[in-house]
């Protein structure tokens, strides 16, 4: 007799009024927020969320972008011609996550268990960004960077006591120009890795500040 492969189990629920409870519903299964995450920059579409997410099969991430739409996180949308291509992107209520998700991953590098050195994604480095950015270190700066990383490219800024990211042209004005692998970049900033990793043009010197503008927070216990 011919077996079916059961690839997921049916999902359960908490059965709790607990908002905690029921965020967990909605976006605890495995991998679910991490496809949050990579849409925090915009849409994308189904190629480029299995490229941004390695480690997760097509059938699962089917799975979970039929769960968050359902769920009213995400929407499918067609993008016009000449594209024509289908993308996912987050709802009004769906990017209303993005200062959760930030304050979680803070916490969670905290961690002893936390390893720095693991494999990232370009989305994922840009957010560590925003969620380990200093305001009292930073003081009065004034900086602009356009950030390239792989076929992905970001304008990050630095004025008024804020940071701000958003996906960008590569030759978008900026102060800085950093080029490199998400691994590389991530050992300079928050693995005090040589400069010469990078492919940097423009301010040289203020690139050397980033690591001391977005410092990893101390471990828990110590």
């Amino acid at each position: 007799m011919k077996l079916e492969k059961v690839t997921e189990q049916r999902k359960r629920h908490y059965d709790d009024a607990c908002g905690t409870a029921h965020a967990m519903d909605l976006i605890g299964e495995r991998w679910a927020a991490l496809v949050v995450r990579e849409l925090l920059f915009g849409p994308k579409r189904f190629g480029e969320l299995r490229a941004d997410l390695p480690g997760l099969s097509a059938n699962v991430l089917t799975q979970r972008l039929e769960g968050l739409e359902e769920s009213g996180i995400l929407q499918r949308r067609r993008l016009p011609p000449p594209a024509s291509a289908q993308v996912y992107e987050l709802t009004s209520w769906g990017y209303e996550l993005e200062p959760m998700l930030l304050a979680l991953g803070r916490w969670a590098t905290r961690s002893p268990l936390h390893d720095p050195t693991l494999p990232i994604s370009p989305t994922a480095l840009m957010l560590s960004f925003k969620s380990m950015y200093s305001a009292d270190r930073a003081g009065d700066l004034t900086a602009t960077f356009v950030i390239r990383l792989g076929e992905y490219s970001f304008r990050l800024e630095i004025a008024g006591g804020a940071i701000g990211v958003e996906k960008a042209e590569p030759d978008a004005r900026a102060d800085a120009y950093i080029s490199a692998e998400p691994a590389a970049l991530g050992a300079f900033v928050y693995g005090g890795a040589p400069i010469d990793l990078l492919a940097v043009e423009g301010d040289r010197a203020l690139v050397a500040r980033l690591p001391g503008l977005v410092p990893l927070p101390p471990k828990a216990g110590s």
